[in-house]
């Protein structure tokens, strides 16, 4: 298999300001970016994290019931998209969700040994106990994994030449009562539109611009 060029994807992506409702993403493609959130790194394997994809233009409607008012700029982005997909974090780190994780490491081969299974359990409560009890910011850790999530999704994208566009701008209460994931235990975090660019897409014709080597980067 050809090596694909990261740095190239990662200089060529641009946020897609405008979507061609015309365009889909082909199944094998939408199975493939699946995969990838799936199997995005977390931290412990905490997986905290649930996915919502709408493709439908009724799925969609329901998302874009959270891109009204001062949102409205992102309706667009919402309905004409192929795909979006709402990124959800657990609003608990629960002991429920700790074992089912545990319990499907095992399922898939993790452990060679019960005290293997042990040491990762009393591992990861470790970390989970530290957020939720230690430094009460669990619902803030578990958001920092949701990220993860997007940077991962937004890299296979365009790997896979599909253009995206992630938004924090919607309501958050609209769309956890829409879609029903308080009751669920989760709260959506972020959308990203997945598709393909119109030629109304202006952010297209930009050059890309970010802070120089000397001010990101330190080298030791």
């Amino acid at each position: 298999m050809e090596n694909l060029d990261i740095a190239r994807i990662a200089t060529t992506r641009r946020t897609c300001k405008a979507f061609d409702p015309a365009k889909k993403i082909d199944a094998a493609k939408v199975e493939a970016l699946r995969t990838v959130l799936r199997y995005a790194p977390s931290s412990v394997n905490s997986q905290p994290w649930h996915f919502v994809i709408a493709s439908t233009d009724e799925g969609k409607a329901k998302v874009a019931t959270a891109t009204q008012g001062g949102y409205a700029y992102n309706d667009p982005k919402v309905r004409n998209a192929s795909h979006v997909v709402v990124l959800c974090a657990r609003t608990d780190i629960s002991d429920a969700h700790l074992a089912a994780v545990l319990d499907q490491e095992d399922r898939d081969g993790r452990f060679v040994s019960a005290e293997a299974k042990t040491g990762q359990n009393t591992a990861r409560t470790f970390y989970a106990n530290l957020h939720r009890q230690e430094l009460k910011d669990a619902p803030a850790w578990m958001e920092k994994q949701i990220y993860i999530a997007l940077g991962t999704l937004l890299q296979a994208a365009g790997a896979l030449e599909i253009d995206a566009c992630p938004m924090e701008g919607f309501d958050q209460k609209i769309l956890d009562q829409t879609l029903g994931l308080t009751e669920r235990g989760l709260t959506a975090v972020v959308l990203t539109a997945l598709g393909y660019r119109s030629d109304a897409d202006f952010n297209a014709k930009l050059p890309k611009s970010r802070l120089g080597d000397e001010t990101l980067f330190t080298i030791l």
